[in-house]
Order: structure tokens, then C-alpha cells, then sequence
């Protein structure tokens, strides 16, 4: 059953500002980046996610589609961001069936809680390697697309442009890494690296028409990120920690998204977008962990469905 509009995305922008245009998003079976995607969809873009359940990702694809009569959108499963030649066929698959491959999300990402004397050196990597890797491959099978629809979509900020917008990537990060976060050492440093990627790739690619952005989400309610790394009985508390006075939902991430690819973000290049409601700049430690008495405990982290595994 189709969602209901405004639950994915506010109600003031402009139908078909994304017609005939295609948006590939890794991690698309996520809850906030199927969010992403679903407005984007509705707005009048195909799209292809990405993901590594199959099932999980053609599901969410078919869920997406209910967003616009005629949407077209490809779920692709089984992919590692890890290899880079499973992305490179998923992103030459997106522009054969689709016809191009104009915007890109790069929204991949593992995560998990532990203190850094907990975290194995295999552990570590594999964030690394999710989050970091995973952009730069993504980054490495859709840019040469992007480029294309970047030079087909030129805008100069005076006037319309009349075929829209184009050749825009999307990194979806964190606020972890801004004041430090206990047990979050591991996605820091992978979320940092991320952010330098995304700027580098706004130097070098922006000559070429493309721009590269960040979106950086806060404490976002009922997605699987909350769900899995804080601990329900103390989220109430939370709240006290946002500014704003209450989580973020995923439409908010989604307004952000849109603005970022439409004709309004036409300027920002390089640049974070913070949707947090001011969150990082109490340095809040709202997942139910006492600092420092935690950490000094030596204790593991338990009653959180995102815990340290033994096997990484």
C-alpha cells in the first residue's frame, strides 16, 4: 500500500522536478535511504538500489515504485560495496535499463557499539572498508555517468534549466566524528574519511559540472540505526540531549536530499548539511550509556541489538 505523502517528504516541492532522471542509491533498502530514494521517485525519477539482502532490496524497490504511477525502479542485491566490480555492473546495469544514471547516494554503511579496547583490528576494517571503501567504489562506478549528466544538465544559476538538474552525488554520513562519541571510534574515523572523500571529489569533479555533497543526520526516530544502537528505555531522555527537543524523522532527511539534487542546490558544492535539530553541538550521549562510568566499568555493550559481534 502506498505510503502517504508527507511521510516521506513535505509538501512543498514541485511534481516532475526530477522527470526522466535517475537516481542509484547504495544501501537503498535502508530506512533512511529508501526515504531518499521514495521522494526522489515521487518527484518523477526512476531508480536503482542497491543493497546486499536480495530479497530485502527487491522488496524495497517494488515498495518504492508505489510512489509515482509508471515509476520505474531496480532493486539489485548481492552487493558488496567492498567490490568494486559488483558496484561497476549494478551502475552500468542502472544506465542500460534506465537510460541514464544522473544522481547518486552513497548511503552504504556498517556500524556497531564498542569501546576501542573492544574493537578487533577486523572490526575496525570492516567499517572501514563498508564505509570508506565502499563511497570511493561507488564514487568510481557512477562518476563517469555523472559527469554525462552533469554536461547534458548545465545550470547557470540565471536561468531555468530546461532539461533540470544532473551529475550530483550524495554522501550520507554522520555528527559522530564532530565532538567524539563513546563506543563510536570505529565510525568516526570511517565517517571523517568519508567527508574528506566527498570534498575532494567537489575540487576535482566540480569543473566538470558536478557536485559533491554530504548530508550528515542526527538521531533520526524508528530507523533501524536507532533501533539497533541505543537503548529503548532511555530514549525518552534522549530527546533532552536535541535542541529541537525531539528526534528527526526520515522525511527530513529526505527534504534534504531533494533540495540537494534540485534546481535550488544548484550552488552548494563541497559542503555538510546537518539535519540533527543541533544534536552534535550538546555532545549528547543519549544511548542510554553512562560516560564515563561505562567506559571505566570495562563492561561490554549489551542490550543493544548493534553490540560488538565476536566474530569480526
Amino acid at each position: 500500500m502506498p505510503m502517504e505523502r508527507y511521510q516521506f517528504m513535505s509538501n512543498v516541492w514541485k511534481d516532475g522536478i526530477f522527470d526522466n532522471k535517475v537516481v542509484f542509491c547504495t544501501g537503498g533498502a535502508g530506512t533512511i535511504c529508501s526515504t531518499q530514494v521514495r521522494a526522489m521517485v515521487a518527484l518523477g525519477a526512476n531508480a536503482c538500489i542497491i543493497g546486499r539482502n536480495t530479497e530485502k532490496t527487491e522488496n524495497m524497490a517494488k515498495d518504492i515504485a508505489t510512489a509515482r504511477p509508471g515509476a520505474k525502479v531496480i532493486g539489485i542485491g548481492a552487493i558488496d560495496v567492498r567490490k568494486p566490480e559488483l558496484l561497476q555492473q549494478a551502475a552500468e546495469r542502472c544506465a542500460k535499463e534506465l537510460g541514464s544514471l544522473d544522481f547518486c547516494i552513497a548511503g552504504a554503511a556498517g556500524n556497531f557499539l564498542a569501546p576501542l579496547d573492544q574493537i578487533s583490528p577486523n572490526a575496525m576494517k570492516s567499517v572501514i572498508d563498508i564505509d570508506v571503501l565502499g563511497s570511493y567504489n561507488t564514487v568510481k562506478a557512477t562518476l563517469p555517468y555523472l559527469i554525462e549528466s552533469a554536461a547534458r544538465h548545465k545550470t547557470d544559476g540565471k536561468t531555468q534549466p530546461p532539461n533540470g538538474t544532473g551529475g550530483r552525488i550524495l554522501f550520507v554520513s554522520a555528527t559522530l566524528h564532530y565532538a567524539g562519541t563513546p563506543l563510536q571510534s570505529h565510525v568516526s574515523v570511517a565517517k571523517a574519511g568519508v567527508d574528506a572523500m566527498a570534498v575532494s571529489v567537489a575540487i576535482e569533479q566540480g569543473p566538470k559540472g558536478v557536485t559533491s555533497n554530504i548530508i550528515a543526520p542526527g538521531p533520526i526516530a524508528d530507523t533501524e540505526g536507532m533501533a539497533r544502537l541505543s537503548k529503548s528505555e532511555n530514549r525518552d531522555r534522549a530527546y533532552k540531549s536535541v535542541p529541537s527537543g525531539r528526534f528527526g524523522t526520515v522525511k527530513e532527511i529526505a527534504d534534504a536530499t531533494v533540495y540537494l539534487f534540485s534546481d535550488a542546490g544548484n550552488y552548494v558544492n563541497g559542503e555538510t548539511l546537518v539535519v540533527d535539530g543541533g544534536a552534535w553541538r550538546t555532545a549528547g550521549y543519549g544511548n542510554g550509556f553512562e560516560y564515563p562510568d561505562f567506559l571505566l566499568s570495562g563492561e561490554s555493550v549489551t542490550g543493544v541489538a548493534g553490540g560488538k559481534k565476536s566474530k569480526l
